[in-house]
């Protein structure tokens, strides 16, 4: 099969390889994610053979049609765990990435990157294509950016000419697009009743549209000749971040509103609090500052990305994507009301409710003595566990407490039907829990 469709299709400024024999057969790291996920759908519409790799294969097979799956955890693997993986592939593109550390950053970003990167060698993988992230250069200094470059300088030293093993480091700037954490985080801020000012308003950065970032990696994998660069991928604009926020606020279809400036420490504590998607090393990030020099990708491509009022003009917002936008900043606050509820549930009993009330009480459902005690220290203690897992984003915590909620008042609307008419709704209240809790279940972000 000939690819040579594949230079007028995606234009004809790049050098394009022209593959000969089966489908080139394209292996996906970190499938499930923002960029993997519209990279795969890419490859799949223009018939390349993918298989997409993440920690989930089933929930990858769900998400990602036309595609084989398999597992694998950067965290984990060794290169000789990758070996048989590769067999047959042509390329890899490494797309896996965490936004919060959780002490994993050079676990995955750097130590499981660099056995993939000896695997792909070992294996004559033809070309690897490592997305990076803008910033991590010479001039790193957050944990995110010290080990994204220290993968990126162990693949270039691998193969500094590319002559066996080709290869490309793609340093992104934002990532604006439908799913993705930056247009989340910006989206949430363009449609409150007032915008935030990140910082005094001069952050700069230099968005691209994930459409323009795919048609990129996909010019690069079928590139005829050598790359082994390291590529800054961004946009053709400049702005300031009050500039985006305006601009995805205009794209939501909402009318300008007044800016109002967020001090440095409201927006420390927002990370402390792991509200939303920003955490202190993106706060670093933006308050140094995310531009480049959008030639040395345009060269290497032929592509040159949209603004960003055009790339977003491609794909209108509806509906959907306003609800979302509102939804997003509620989100990480029903999850900690929720928990406040559930701790009181388990502190108030052991410290300030009388004993004796509490023996009391459970009498009525029969429960004495020395069960009773065990019962209610119990109880309290998995109120206390559900609090601090829904406080530390453990997932499906939420369902967890709806089906100890849903016990509890099954127990006591058998034993004790009166508390239905208790005028401080003892019982009816958990109708509301429920629902709070059903909603911050919904919206946990579970990608897989």
């Amino acid at each position: 099969m000939r690819w040579s469709a594949w230079a007028s299709r995606y234009g004809a400024a790049a050098p394009v390889l022209t593959h000969k024999g089966p489908a080139m057969h394209v292996l996906v790291i970190g499938a499930g994610g923002f960029v993997g996920r519209h990279l795969v759908g890419r490859l799949v519409a223009n018939g390349v053979h993918v298989t997409a790799a993440g920690r989930d294969p089933v929930r990858l097979a769900q998400a990602l049609c036309g595609v084989s799956t398999i597992r694998c955890d950067l965290a984990r693997d060794s290169a000789d765990d990758w070996l048989m993986r590769l067999r047959g592939i042509d390329a890899v593109v490494n797309c896996a990435g965490l936004i919060r550390d959780g002490g994993r950053y050079a676990m995955v970003h750097d130590q499981g990157a660099r056995s993939l990167f000896d695997a792909c060698y070992a294996c004559g993988v033809s070309r690897v294509v490592q997305v990076s992230a803008l910033g991590a250069d010479a001039g790193a200094t957050t944990r995110y950016h010290l080990s994204k470059r220290a993968a990126d300088d162990y693949l270039a030293n691998l193969d500094p000419s590319g002559s066996r093993m080709d290869w490309v480091v793609l340093r992104p700037s934002l990532i604006i697009g439908r799913g993705g954490q930056s247009s989340a985080l910006f989206g949430a801020l363009a449609a409150l009743p007032l915008t935030p000012r990140l910082g005094r308003g001069k952050w700069r950065v230099q968005p691209i549209h994930v459409d323009d970032l795919i048609a990129g990696i996909v010019r690069l994998l079928f590139r005829e000749a050598p790359i082994a660069a390291r590529i800054d991928v961004v946009g053709p604009e400049p702005m300031t971040t009050d500039a985006l926020t305006a601009s995805v606020r205009h794209w939501l279809g909402l009318a300008p509103v007044p800016i109002v400036r967020l001090p440095r420490w409201m927006l420390a504590a927002v990370t402390w609090l792991g509200i939303g998607p920003v955490t202190r090393e993106s706060l670093t990030m933006l308050e140094a500052g995310n531009t480049g020099d959008v030639d040395p990708l345009i060269a290497a491509t032929g592509l040159v990305p949209a603004t960003l009022s055009v790339a977003l003009a491609r794909t209108p917002a509806t509906d959907a994507d306003r609800l979302a936008a509102r939804l997003m900043p509620l989100a990480p606050v029903l999850r900690w009301l929720l928990a406040v509820v559930w701790l009181a549930g388990g502190i108030v009993p052991l410290i300030l409710t009388p004993a004796s009330t509490n023996l009391a009480l459970l009498a009525q459902v029969g429960l004495t003595g020395t069960p009773a005690t065990a019962a209610l220290v119990a109880g309290a203690m998995f109120d206390i566990a559900i609090g601090l897992a829904l406080l530390a984003r453990v997932r499906r915590a939420a369902m967890a407490g709806i089906v100890v909620m849903l016990g509890y008042t099954a127990i006591l609307a058998t034993t004790m039907p009166a508390l239905w008419a208790d005028p401080f709704g003892a019982l009816v209240k958990n109708v509301a829990i429920l629902g709070l809790a059903l909603a911050v279940h919904a919206l946990e972000n579970d990608h897989g």
